[in-house]
């Protein structure tokens, strides 16, 4: 890294980058009706595939909010008694389908750093009677999860919001247990961007 630190060697600053994250997202925790530059709520659950049989019943505090940008269950249908970490777990949409698919026997702990999704999907949980559903207030390059914890890490449209994505691989791999599972959906390019694109931190939310 040539004498950089790491924060100096990221493409931009994280924690300015963090802020206007969180106030995209607060937007949509407080208002999942706004206007935004993506889809989100039951239209978008639609449009991935998720199964109709098991989004329609959730109430809609449980969906309105979600934002993803694929369905991380199409790789694979958790298991029963399974332990799961939701990376970047908004207003909780995945883990109330992750919480359904591992049961009771199973736990999930979903980790966001945007306050009002916490209360949101914290509330929701409750709502719903989901006990072995946690939300913790983290951020996914340092997750409050102890070392090889989960049998599965999910995330949906989040790792790409972060600069370092390295350190959230890390961490990952780092709460997974040996033999663990990461099944993602997220945004990647596959053609070569411009430095002063990869600058600007208003691209990274638009």
């Amino acid at each position: 890294m040539d004498g950089q630190t790491p924060q100096e060697a990221l493409p931009v600053d994280a924690d300015a980058l963090r802020e206007e994250v969180k106030d995209k997202y607060r937007e949509v925790a407080i208002d999942p009706a706004g206007e935004f530059h993506f889809h989100t709520g039951r239209p978008l659950a639609k449009r991935l595939v998720y199964d109709d049989s098991v989004v329609d019943p959730l109430p809609d505090a449980a969906v309105e909010s979600f934002a993803g940008v694929g369905n991380p269950f199409s790789l694979r249908t958790l298991e029963a008694g399974e332990k799961v970490v939701d990376i970047g777990s908004g207003g909780g949409f995945d883990c109330f389908i992750a919480a359904a698919q591992v049961g009771d026997s199973g736990a999930v702990v979903g980790i966001d750093m945007t306050e009002e999704m916490l209360v949101k999907s914290r509330q929701t949980a409750t709502d719903m009677g989901l006990s072995h559903v946690d939300f913790r207030e983290g951020l996914v390059e340092a997750m409050p999860i102890e070392d090889g914890w989960a049998d599965v890490v999910i995330s949906n449209g989040v790792i790409n919001l972060c600069p370092d994505k390295q350190q959230v691989f890390a961490e990952a791999f780092r709460v997974l247990r040996p033999g663990g599972t990461l099944q993602f959906a997220d945004i990647a390019n596959g053609a070569p961007v411009p430095e002063s694109a990869v600058q600007n931190i208003d691209l990274w939310t638009a």
